[in-house]
């Protein structure tokens, strides 16, 4: 898969959480920061990072650095995805279902992120384990790459793609 390149796009970012982290040390404790970020241009192009620093604008800095380096390019059905899709990542595993027009993002916060940052309007969605915010953005991410179009899958197999609107075939396209 090759890379997109993030200077062509128009990102925003979106700081998921950030986590202070303590490290017991002889003077005392020593804290750094952890931030999660994931950025996305709302045009089916989006990424997921984590920075850790000193200090909280440099870890969201990093953080968005590394989403730049992860983004992936997501396929759209109109307003919503392709297909349902599963995917786990450590202990959280995500379910993304298609949804129809008008129903808006069925989603809790951090997959929230994930989705509206790549443009997707009409979606349902669920996490099952470990609703840990930096393994399910990861496992949405995972799920979103996963995403096919008819035409994709059509041109890996050989075969024509019959749209049908209303119940009547409407035209025949070849791809391969």
């Amino acid at each position: 898969m090759s890379r997109i390149d993030p200077s062509k796009l128009t990102l925003t970012e979106k700081v998921v959480q950030i986590n202070r982290v303590a490290k017991v040390v002889k003077g005392g404790r020593r804290f750094t920061f952890s931030a999660l970020v994931v950025v996305g241009d709302g045009q089916g192009h989006v990424g997921v990072g984590v920075g850790k620093a000193g200090e909280v604008p440099e870890s969201i800095r990093k953080g968005t650095e590394d989403a730049k380096k992860h983004l992936i390019k997501v396929p759209f059905l109109g307003t919503t995805i392709p297909h349902e899709v599963h995917a786990e990542h450590t202990a959280s595993r995500v379910m993304l279902k298609p949804a129809s027009q008008g129903t808006g993002v069925i989603a809790g916060g951090a997959i929230r992120a994930v989705i509206t940052a790549a443009g997707i309007h009409d979606v349902l969605s669920k996490v099952y384990g470990s609703s840990n915010p930096v393994n399910a953005t990861r496992a949405a991410i995972d799920a979103l790459s996963q995403l096919r179009t008819a035409g994709q899958i059509s041109a890996a197999r050989g075969k024509r793609v019959r749209i049908r609107v209303g119940g009547q075939q409407e035209k025949e396209a070849h791809h391969g």
